[in-house]
């Protein structure tokens, strides 16, 4: 009997099934194309493509896993600057500071030859000066109601935290000053540690105090170059499959890989964009610009899930909660968590002055 020839590695396999589907992101360009010429189009969710479908989404409960992502534009109405506004932005007023140019305040290089003008900086941005606003409240809110599933932000001022938002639902992607470690030995210092030096009447650059290392403590805050923390890898990873709702808010979407973001959810999932300006409407690669026609589709024709909402973040969380008639419970719970945290402050600045 003749043996059965063995099957080229190039030849097409007869037997396999058909009907498994292949991962788009896994096709050569010529059948990505024949793919996005047969598919069928997304599914629009929202009774309508515009704040009133969005707010019926959350009230008829199809809405349940919602991920917000928030930039600099949330925390602007605590007084502490965005970075890149004319004028007002942290990147225009960094000319005391003396750098090379506005960004080599946050790089690694620049850091180890010169602290002390980001230990400058931080004393000017110390977790503790400022307060949450409505827009971290109303983060915090939609977790109480049972509907956030993570909240991720590109800010290092903890606000989120201090407005009572649990940690397991806080990814904060560029990381935080609640700790930092030694340049040289790795060793980790709290945020009580480094605020004592860096927030001290005569400020001193943070050093390490092993035996033996003289190395600079950094905050960890992710600076630029750096890899961003493991943890934002991991709830990304697993988290985005699952939302039904992504809201996006004070962030001009330009820092990658932040900004890719929106596109990580299925393309079905609505999206509310919370802004002053519209931003990420181009394509963010050419892979997102064959598959999902690239960034958001506002002013699009074919647009069935993008909704923007001109303003500042505090307005625009405001007339979503009035929306839902969550607005009297808004207010009163940023009255309340802002006298709270006023009252604390006078007791600790009162129990200071009595030491000294």
């Amino acid at each position: 009997m003749a043996e059965k020839d063995e099957k080229s590695p190039n030849e097409p396999d007869d037997e396999k099934n058909p009907d498994q589907k292949v991962d788009p992101s896994e096709m050569g360009l010529v059948d990505l194309m024949k793919y996005l010429e047969t598919k069928e189009p997304p599914k629009q969710i929202l009774s309508s493509v515009d704040l009133e479908g969005i707010v019926k989404l959350i009230k008829d409960k199809k809405a349940t896993q919602i991920i917000t992502m928030a930039g600099a534009g949330i925390s602007t109405s605590a007084g502490i600057p965005d970075f890149r506004s004319p004028e007002t932005g942290l990147y225009h007023n960094l000319e005391k500071y003396d750098l090379p140019n506005p960004q080599a305040i946050f790089t690694l290089d620049y850091f180890m030859m010169n602290p002390e003008p980001f230990c400058m900086l931080a004393r000017e941005l110390w977790p503790g000066i400022f307060k949450p606003t409505p827009c971290h409240y109303f983060i915090k809110m939609l977790n109480e109601k049972g509907l956030l599933k993570r909240h991720y932000t590109q800010n290092i001022d903890t606000l989120e935290s201090v407005a009572g938002l649990e940690e397991e639902k806080l990814v904060e992607a560029h990381g935080s000053f609640r700790l930092g470690h030694c340049l040289e030995c790795n060793a980790e210092y709290t945020q009580d540690w480094m605020k004592e030096r860096i927030l001290g009447k005569d400020m001193r650059i943070p050093k390490c105090e092993r035996d033996g290392c003289e190395g600079t403590i950094k905050p960890d805050i992710v600076f630029f170059g750096e890899s961003l923390p493991n943890r934002f890898v991991q709830c990304v990873s697993k988290d985005f499959k699952s939302c039904d709702l992504l809201i996006i808010m004070g962030t001009s979407l330009t820092v990658q890989p932040f900004a890719s973001l929106t596109s990580k959810v299925s393309e079905e999932t609505p999206r509310l964009y919370i802004n002053l300006e519209k931003t990420g409407c181009g394509p963010t690669n050419p892979f997102a610009m064959l598959m999902f026609g690239g960034g958001f589709k506002f002013d699009d024709e074919d647009n069935y899930r993008d909704v923007f909402l001109e303003g500042t973040c505090d307005d625009g969380c405001y007339k979503l909660a009035d929306m839902l008639g969550w607005g009297d419970e808004l207010r009163q719970k940023v009255k309340q968590e802002h006298e709270r945290i006023d009252a604390e402050k006078k007791k600790e600045t009162k129990s200071t002055s009595s030491k000294s």
